[in-house]
């Protein structure tokens, strides 16, 4: 976490939602709703969690202003080869955005070709999401509520003002309680590391519109201390509350990764409440997770020098899991869309989560 706690400009108060400076492909469904039997109304507010755990953070409704009319450039001087970026590929085009500019907004509103997205990052939890910013075929923007659910950002929809969980990728409060957002797959990766993967990427400007300190970052040791400053539900000590876990859901099962495992071992063959996944390490932060089912077949994966080979068939696959060589040659795996963040954030929304423990001899 070096890389992101560096650079700190002295004086800056612990914790953006303390400061209030005035402004001058996942299988889920865009849209998908929950069952109306799981809504509650009271005062004719319609919500799926407790009103009164949805907190204050500090700034007003959009006093950290999202980013909505983005810039892009191929320079990025700005950025160096270790600061942390949220990498996203979409239809040939590939974009990074700097968690040292998120920081400071917390949700970039973008279009990549046809697909509106928005790229959202909440420093309290370090946790990053790509969602598809289509609900019921309609195309919103979403911008910081001001609040926090369990210490993560809430959003809300500029369409009908409903309030979404960044953590759940679920509308908690309002007219669209209950719907889901559709996740899309992305890398969080060092620039370094990301511009080789993707040579002709683009990077998110610091030309927003908006007057911040980029390069600096206002939450100092907050990233590796064991300080939870907003209330959340539930707390685990399992792990250290800042370790970065990878949270896996299916079935409402719920499985945590800690960052450092994968890294280490490289290369993950598991299961999930019966669903076969592989994670890989390709670099530095940058881990990727298939579905290791092909064509009716559950496959296991080695790992030599970012190519991984099965087991099976002897096929030969990229790091974007797809069979470069081998009887499977041409096949491609399914890309399974993950949650990374700190422990306490993931535990605090799935406190029955299992926690992956390496096998001795790994």
């Amino acid at each position: 976490m070096a890389a992101i706690a560096g650079g700190i400009v002295t004086g800056i108060v612990l914790g953006l939602y303390a400061y209030q400076q005035p402004d001058p492909t996942n299988t889920m469904e865009t849209g998908t709703k929950l069952a109306t039997d799981q809504i509650r109304i009271t005062n004719g507010i319609r919500h799926i969690i407790p009103l009164d755990e949805i907190k204050s953070g500090g700034p007003p409704k959009d006093g950290i202003p999202s980013i909505d009319s983005p810039r892009f450039v191929n320079d990025a001087g700005f950025v160096s080869d270790d600061d942390l970026v949220i990498g996203l590929s979409i239809n040939g085009q590939s974009r990074a955005y700097p968690l040292s500019i998120l920081v400071w907004h917390e949700i970039v509103n973008d279009k990549i070709g046809n697909t509106p997205v928005a790229v959202t990052y909440c420093p309290l939890c370090f946790t990053t999401q790509v969602f598809d910013r289509t609900i019921n075929e309609k195309e919103t923007e979403f911008g910081t509520s001001g609040k926090l659910y369990n210490s993560n950002l809430v959003m809300y929809d500029r369409n009908t003002d409903s309030m979404w969980s960044q953590a759940l990728g679920q509308a908690i409060v309002g007219e669209l309680t209950g719907y889901e957002l559709k996740r899309i797959p992305f890398d969080l990766a060092k620039w370094s590391d990301w511009k080789k993967l993707n040579p002709d990427t683009v990077v998110l400007s610091t030309d927003t519109g908006h007057s911040r300190p980029y390069g600096s970052d206002p939450y100092g040791d907050y990233y590796t201390d064991s300080r939870v400053i907003f209330p959340v539900k539930n707390s685990d000590d399992r792990m250290h509350p800042k370790e970065i876990i990878l949270g896996f859901d299916h079935n409402k099962s719920y499985k945590a990764y800690r960052l450092s495992d994968v890294q280490s071992q490289k290369i993950v063959n598991d299961t999930i409440n019966g669903k076969n996944l592989v994670l890989v390490s390709v670099a530095p932060y940058l881990v990727r997770a298939f579905d290791s089912m092909v064509d009716g077949q559950v496959l296991e994966f080695t790992l030599n020098e970012n190519t991984m080979t099965d087991r099976q068939t002897g096929s030969k696959w990229s790091p974007d899991g797809v069979a470069m060589s081998g009887p499977l040659q041409g096949k491609h795996l399914d890309r399974i869309s993950f949650n990374p963040g700190f422990w306490f954030e993931w535990v605090a929304f799935h406190p029955g989560t299992e926690a992956y423990e390496p096998e001795a001899d790994n």
